[in-house]
């Protein structure tokens, strides 16, 4: 008897181990490098919220990896990042959603994981169909279990912090964006899987 148990442990483990499973796909993107020679101030001046996109071009890896890194990139060895954060806890969280899927950006490793296959961008334009029609939607959420009290504020504060620094960073790099609240918040959280403290607050279409 106990060697027939041996047996089928023995046989489920082989079973397991030739199992075909699914690796998350990592992308590790380039490092930044601003082509642009357009100032603070100019930046400041011409930031316009554009809702109309009429070149379907998509963001090259080098684009996104700009746009990435002055949202809320890894700007100093000891780990800071471009945008401020309360406490230094990092909670704001940038996925990419784009037709080959939805990824999550990693500013420390500086990758995209995906997360799913599914082309979300429907779903972050929800009502505002305009949205789903650009190349790229970044959606920023908070993730509210690093903080104590009023984390709502802290994290909806940090979040629009990230914004600010994606609206400034299109304008300098020749893209259209414009900050969105609306959103299918019900697909999102199931299909990216969300942690149950992390929110959705801000979204961007990002275009030409």
């Amino acid at each position: 008897m106990k060697a027939r148990t041996l047996l089928s442990m023995a046989f489920i483990l082989l079973t397991l181990s030739v199992m075909p499973c699914r690796a998350q796909q990592v992308i590790k993107l380039p490092a930044p490098n601003f082509p642009t020679t357009m100032s603070l101030a100019e930046a400041l001046q011409t930031r316009r919220s554009q809702r109309e996109y009429t070149n379907p071009q998509p963001l090259s890896d080098q684009v996104l990896a700009n746009l990435l890194w002055a949202a809320c990139g890894v700007s100093s060895e000891d780990g800071k990042i471009t945008a401020p954060s309360a406490m230094n806890k990092q909670d704001v969280r940038v996925y990419v959603c784009r037709a080959d899927g939805a990824y999550l950006y990693n500013a420390q490793a500086n990758t995209l994981t995906q997360l799913t296959d599914r082309d979300l961008r429907q779903a972050v334009a929800s009502r505002q169909t305009f949205a789903a029609e650009t190349p790229v939607c970044l959606v920023l959420a908070s993730d509210l279990s690093l903080f104590g009290r009023n984390a709502e504020v802290t994290g909806a504060v940090d979040v629009g912090y990230v914004s600010q620094n994606i609206c400034l960073a299109c304008t300098a790099l020749g893209l259209k964006t414009v900050p969105r609240m609306t959103m299918d918040q019900a697909t999102l959280h199931s299909a990216l899987a969300l942690p149950e403290k992390t929110v959705l607050l801000i979204n961007h279409p990002v275009g030409y």
